[in-house]
């Protein structure tokens, strides 16, 4: 985590949005060839949730959540699959990412609806990974530079004013 630990307020507001931020994402992928939005969109939120973890729990129990190898094969399967279905068109005698020349089940719109929609899932898990993986470049470069940030633990009393915390300093 960069930085001391949030209030108790926000860490239990961020544990209850997380998952939604990250259905949200899948939403955004799943429905971005009807309107706004696709696998950038969606994998830069899905990314969101879990640079909001890394950010108010430890960086130990936030890589048992999403470990930052992890980021690197979101990006490799991402990539793969994107490039895969794209060379499998190319290859089976249509034009790059023509959808209808892939054996996908049902009538040529189907094709095209399957097709894209896995498009955008390759794009989603691809971006996700790569934006985790910056943050956690960042994270480390500012560790490495700054000395790595001595984690305070949450205050027991209700106040956590700037008063209170400089007090509780003395």
């Amino acid at each position: 985590m960069i930085g001391t630990n949030p209030s108790s307020n926000v860490r239990t507001v961020s544990v209850l949005v997380v998952p939604f931020v990250l259905m949200f994402g899948i939403y955004v992928a799943a429905h971005g060839h009807y309107g706004p939005g696709g696998g950038f969109a969606g994998g830069v939120i899905a990314a969101v949730a879990v640079v909001v973890v890394r950010m108010i729990v430890p960086r130990t129990l936030s890589e048992r959540f999403f470990p930052p190898s992890l980021a690197l094969w979101l990006m490799i399967i991402g990539v793969g699959l994107y490039v895969g279905i794209a060379l499998a068109s190319l290859f089976l005698g249509g034009n790059l990412l023509d959808y209808d020349e892939l054996p996908l089940p049902g009538d040529p719109a189907q094709q095209r609806y399957y097709g894209i929609l896995l498009v955008e899932f390759g794009v989603l898990l691809g971006v996700c990974g790569a934006m985790v993986y910056i943050f956690d470049l960042l994270a480390d470069v500012l560790s490495s530079s700054t000395g790595d940030v001595p984690q305070q633990p949450l205050s027991t009393s209700g106040d956590s004013s700037p008063a209170s915390d400089a007090e509780a300093s003395r």
